[in-house]
């Protein structure tokens, strides 16, 4: 194995390595998200993490990083935030689940649509992204009669398509017929959501999209999605899972004045606390209760999903967002991290070889080789380099925790890291890149 430690902090990795083909024997992929696995990060520098406080994590060999991705974006306050652990510890005292609702899920609840703010009239609790989104589709289904589901093309992962390879769809497993029902169309392309209801009149259930990603919506697109989706009866979905408790309080709908007619959250809910939320109208959410007419919609019955703790937490994280100015500190720590990035990328004439994407609570990064194409490879190094240096950063993600001392700090190692790729672009990245390269999970539609 080649090194490239020079100037760098000494770190072990030994139990992280020997504990990686263990957990590949027992759990498929070794973990439980596909953006954490092995093929993510650079081949010998992938650590197993074992405790984290505020930005800071610890691995298994003892070595300490300062987190820039934070529970994939769930964690906004900071790993065992001292409020929202003591709201934790003081309900798991009172029991966690029993075989009757509890009035707390009352109380998140009410407190949920009184942070958010936006004309919601109903919530559903359930445990992650997943669940929530899942029960929007079908809700919208059975509200409309209809099937087609028309999803949002440009937003699989990344809509900033020339910074980042596609890899083939996992779908597998899936049926043709149910791959059938879900129909494409592009962000900040009311046209070619237009063309969809042209092309399947009186079909289409729903339109979900996330609000915004890399690029911000322009010339009013959500409103013209909403009308479009009101004027063909259809469901309006706007999934805040990544955008909601980080770009605005009350999430994007909230920062653009559009309210959907459902709304999915989740991730920073409860700050890393598994709990998410679809909220909406209630002529629509009513189908998956009792106080109708109507067939009832199986709506979300998870065993977990009202764990009173985990309502608790996202209680305590809410009210700490509004007494707190939290979301600025994200922008202004994003701000002062990517000021000082971009500061290296021109002095090191990276420019259009390393790229920043997003808005400075949620800042992504992008790598190119010296052909100015889109590569894993680079984007390894660059992995390897900062996590020897004492960086964990897959995203440029900040939290309330980081502090101007973290950043500075950060934006020195990066400068470091980047003089590498500065070095492997000249010469041959082959060079300097340990192991293999990682794999790409965006996917992208043919």
């Amino acid at each position: 194995m080649k090194t490239t430690n020079t100037g760098t902090e000494r770190r072990i990795f030994r139990k992280s390595r020997e504990f990686k083909p263990i957990i590949n024997n027992i759990i498929p992929g070794g973990g439980h998200t596909y953006a954490k696995g092995d093929d993510q990060f650079a081949e010998f520098y992938a650590p197993y993490i074992v405790k984290g406080k505020g930005c800071h994590i610890w691995d298994m060999d003892g070595n300490e990083y300062i987190e820039y991705a934070m529970g994939l974006r769930a964690v906004t306050l900071g790993h065992a935030y001292d409020a929202v652990n003591k709201a934790v510890f003081e309900q798991m005292n009172e029991g966690t689940i029993f075989n009757r609702p509890s009035p707390i899920e009352l109380y998140c609840a009410e407190l949920l649509l009184d942070t958010l703010n936006n004309g919601h009239e109903m919530v559903k609790f359930g445990k992650n992204g997943s669940d929530v989104t899942t029960a929007a589709i079908k809700l919208s289904r059975a509200y409309t009669g209809r099937d087609i589901v028309a999803i949002c093309k440009s937003h699989p992962f990344f809509s900033v398509d020339d910074w980042f390879i596609g890899s083939t769809a996992m779908d597998a497993g899936i049926p043709q017929t149910t791959k059938d029902l879900t129909v494409h169309f592009y962000y900040n392309d009311p046209q070619s959501l237009e063309e969809l209801f042209k092309k399947y009149p009186g079909q289409i259930a729903a339109v979900i999209l996330e609000p915004e990603k890399e690029i911000p919506p322009k010339d009013n697109f959500l409103h013209k999605v909403k009308e479009l989706c009101h004027t063909n009866g259809t469901v309006f979905i706007i999934d805040e899972i990544i955008s909601g408790f980080r770009y605005h309080i009350g999430g994007c709908q909230k920062m653009y004045n559009v309210q959907p007619d459902l709304t999915t959250f989740g991730k920073a809910l409860a700050n890393g606390y598994s709990i998410a939320a679809l909220v909406g109208k209630r002529e629509i959410m009513k189908l998956g209760g009792l106080e109708h007419n109507k067939e009832r919609v199986f709506l979300l019955s998870n065993t977990y999903g009202s764990e009173n703790h985990h309502l608790a937490a996202a209680m305590a994280t809410m009210k700490i967002y509004r007494e707190e100015n939290v979301i600025q500190h994200l922008y202004d720590a994003g701000d002062m991290l990517r000021a000082g990035v971009e500061k290296s990328i021109k002095e090191l004439n990276l420019e259009g070889f390393f790229g920043l994407f997003g808005k400075s609570c949620c800042i992504m990064y992008g790598t190119k080789d010296r052909d100015l194409q889109p590569s894993q490879p680079f984007r390894t190094l660059f992995l390897q380099e900062t996590i020897k240096r004492g960086l964990l950063m897959p995203s440029f993600i900040v939290s309330y925790s980081h502090t101007q001392h973290d950043i500075e700090k950060t934006v020195e190692k990066i400068h470091e890291a980047l003089v590498i790729y500065r070095k492997a672009l000249d010469e041959d990245v082959s060079k300097y890149i340990e192991g293999a390269p990682i794999k790409p999970v965006f996917r992208k539609f043919n």
